[in-house]
C-alpha cells in the first residue's frame, strides 16, 4: 500500500489550513491560530465518546488529527451548549495565551471543511451526538468557497 496522501504532505495541508483560519479570523500568527483551533478541537471533543471522537478524528487530515487527540485524557461526554457558550469554553484554554476571536467555530469549520472530503465529514457528522452537525456547519452563499483545497 502507498504511503497515505495526507501523511505525503502534512506540512502542506496543515499550512492552508492555518492560513484558512488566520484570514477568517483575522488572527496575525500562527501561534494565535494554532490556540483557537485547539480550543475548538477540545470543546468539541469533551461532548464525544472515546469512540465518537476517534471516528471523527479519522476524517481528519494528519496534523488535524494529532491536535485533535493531543493531551486528551476520555472521560464522560457533556452536552451540546449554545455557541457563546462553546466559543467562551474554547477562549478559556491557555487564557492568558489566548486572543481566540468570538468567531472562532465558524472559522474553523470553515477552514476545516476546505480541508476535508465534504462527503465523509458530513457521513461522520450524521453518526455523532445531535449538535455535532449544526457545531461544524458554516454558512456560505456560494457553496465552492467550501471546495477542498488540496486535493
Amino acid at each position: 500500500m502507498p504511503m497515505p496522501w495526507t501523511y505525503r504532505h502534512a506540512s502542506r495541508e496543515f499550512r492552508a489550513f492555518l492560513d484558512d483560519v488566520k484570514d477568517r479570523t483575522g488572527l496575525t500568527s500562527d501561534n494565535m491560530a494554532y490556540t483557537a483551533v485547539d480550543g475548538v478541537f477540545r470543546t468539541f471533543r469533551r461532548r464525544l465518546t472515546a469512540d465518537e471522537a476517534l471516528v471523527f478524528a479519522g476524517v481528519l487530515p494528519s496534523v488535524l488529527r494529532a491536535i485533535f487527540v493531543q493531551e486528551w485524557t476520555p472521560g464522560a461526554p457533556v452536552p451540546f451548549a449554545s455557541r457563546d457558550e462553546m466559543t467562551r469554553e474554547a477562549q478559556a484554554l491557555r487564557r492568558n495565551h489566548n486572543l481566540t476571536p468570538d468567531a472562532a467555530i465558524e472559522a474553523t469549520a470553515w477552514a476545516l471543511r476546505r480541508s476535508v472530503r465534504q462527503a465523509e465529514l458530513d457521513r461522520v457528522l450524521a453518526r455523532l451526538p445531535e449538535g455535532s452537525t449544526a457545531f461544524w456547519h458554516v454558512e456560505v452563499a456560494d457553496p465552492s468557497e467550501l471546495d477542498q483545497r488540496i486535493v
